[in-house]
């Protein structure tokens, strides 16, 4: 038994791709490392049995966006197209929380592809549902509103107890938008008693407030 039967995402990996797998040792990564950067040759495919990474991309401007977060079970994009295409990562990778990671070299990583048919299939299964993710991004950003997006954001990242720990930047980077824009849109939503923001939290004490926002049409 290894790391591979604690990971249901690759129980129909083959036996022989398995056994190559659990020969590789799992990387304890603590919360805010930079796993790469911009510029950065990609050297191998992550595999991230827990934890949470945010990958995001920053303008000419300075301006952030958070491109996709990657969970156990999720594939980072840039890094697929890396080591297939073999372009540099053009983005920075951030852990939002301690994390365990797994890296499969980037020659062990094509020879899987080429001579394991289940390897292959998951790793474009993968592909495909980030590829999703992406496009469900650029459609928000161009046609949903930020109140829309932010609120959609509060109530997906929200603890049970409705709280979430964030801070103004950080949720501007995470839908798209501006810090100052957001700051706005949680003054007037704390004014109305949606929310109550703290330094670094915010509760939601109106989730059908937002969640009517949230899904209003593009």
């Amino acid at each position: 038994m290894g790391w591979v039967e604690d990971a249901p995402d690759l129980a129909t990996l083959d036996a022989i791709t398995t056994t190559k797998l659990n020969a590789l040792v799992p990387m304890e990564v603590p919360a805010g490392t930079v796993l790469f950067s911009p510029g950065d040759a990609v050297k191998g495919y992550a595999i991230v049995l827990n934890g949470r990474v945010s990958v995001s991309l920053t303008g000419a401007s300075g301006r952030e966006i958070l491109l996709y977060s990657v969970s156990p079970g999720q594939s980072c994009i840039q890094s697929t197209l890396g080591l297939m295409g073999g372009e540099d990562y053009t983005a920075e990778a951030i852990t939002e929380e301690d994390s365990h990671v797994i890296l499969l070299p980037k020659p062990l990583f094509l020879r899987l592809l080429d001579n394991s048919p289940s390897f292959r299939t998951l790793v474009f299964a993968a592909f495909a549902r980030r590829m999703q993710t992406m496009m469900h991004l650029l459609e928000r950003i161009a046609f949903q509103r930020v109140e829309c997006r932010l609120a959609a954001h509060l109530l997906e990242r929200a603890e049970p107890c409705g709280q979430l720990a964030a801070t103004h930047q950080e949720l501007a980077i995470a839908v798209g938008s501006a810090r100052e824009v957001i700051s706005r849109r949680l003054d007037a939503w704390s004014r109305r008693g949606w929310v109550k923001t703290r330094r670094g939290k915010v509760e939601i004490l109106d989730p059908d407030a937002l969640k009517s926002i949230a899904n209003e049409a593009m």
